[in-house]
């Protein structure tokens, strides 16, 4: 039996949209793609203090679901840390931290008083730390 061009096209396309997929999820997550991430965390856990929930469940909830996201879309690569894949375990701590510091910037009420505390203080230590000098060409 011998298939037109447009049978062809109708018995490949199934596969073709498969593929396509998985080609394009495989970049590591941009900037701009882990601030998004970020941003949807610490929504997710300023609605679900808002409910009601322990802070500790909300950020361990908000943090899996992001590393999961990077793990499953993004082949636990994240451009800004390099190339070398992240093991899950690294992920999720590194979720739950962006998910810590979003809740204190987006719903700071939400965010346990020592929690918060905590935050500013590594962002204060962090921004007052003096860069290293660039390096000459």
């Amino acid at each position: 039996m011998r298939l037109s061009r447009s049978q062809f096209g109708l018995l490949i396309l199934p596969l073709v949209l498969w593929i396509a997929p998985l080609s394009a999820q495989a970049a590591p997550a941009t900037e701009a793609e882990m601030n998004l991430y970020t941003r949807i965390a610490a929504l997710n856990v300023c609605i679900a203090r808002a409910a009601g929930t322990d802070f500790d469940k909300a950020v361990a909830i908000a943090g899996e679901t992001i590393a999961q996201v990077i793990q499953g879309g993004h082949q636990s690569q994240i451009a800004q840390v390099g190339t070398k894949p992240l093991s899950i375990e690294e992920l999720r701590r590194g979720s739950i931290n962006s998910a810590v510091l979003g809740a204190v910037e987006v719903c700071p009420n939400e965010v346990p008083a020592d929690v918060k505390a905590k935050v500013v203080e590594a962002v204060k230590g962090r921004t007052a730390q003096p860069k290293a000098p660039a390096k000459k060409p």
